[in-house]
């Protein structure tokens, strides 16, 4: 299938290789592969891939930060399952049901925490 489309093609080979950046260790490989990655997407042909490479550069600080530091933002994001959770909860009657179901999905992660 990727050898019938060249645009597929391509865009698969961007693909991989972007995944291998995420396997850097440090800032430094992760700057210089990160570069690469960008000059060969601008000129690539493919305009989400060129978009992609602009979106890289405005934020090519923050990318290579999560590099040196292992803190994240997980717990916040993780809170965010709260408004999917009230937006699927839609025509609860009952308060204590919804709230039970937070509980509920928040008991999984406290369990797979508590094993690892």
């Amino acid at each position: 299938m990727l050898y019938a489309s060249p645009n597929l093609s391509t865009a698969y080979f961007f693909k991989e290789d972007f995944l291998k950046i995420l396997d850097c260790k440090d800032r430094t490989a992760a700057k210089k592969a990160m570069s690469e990655w960008i000059n060969n997407t601008l000129d690539c042909g493919i305009p989400q891939f060129e978009k992609c490479a602009k979106t890289m550069i405005n934020w090519l600080t923050g990318i290579l930060n999560s590099f040196s530091s292992s803190i994240t933002n997980g717990f916040t994001e993780g809170c965010n399952k709260i408004k999917v959770l009230k937006r699927n909860a839609y025509g609860y009657r009952n308060f204590m049901r919804f709230r039970n179901s937070i509980f509920h999905i928040f008991s999984h992660q406290i369990q797979k925490q508590a094993t690892a």
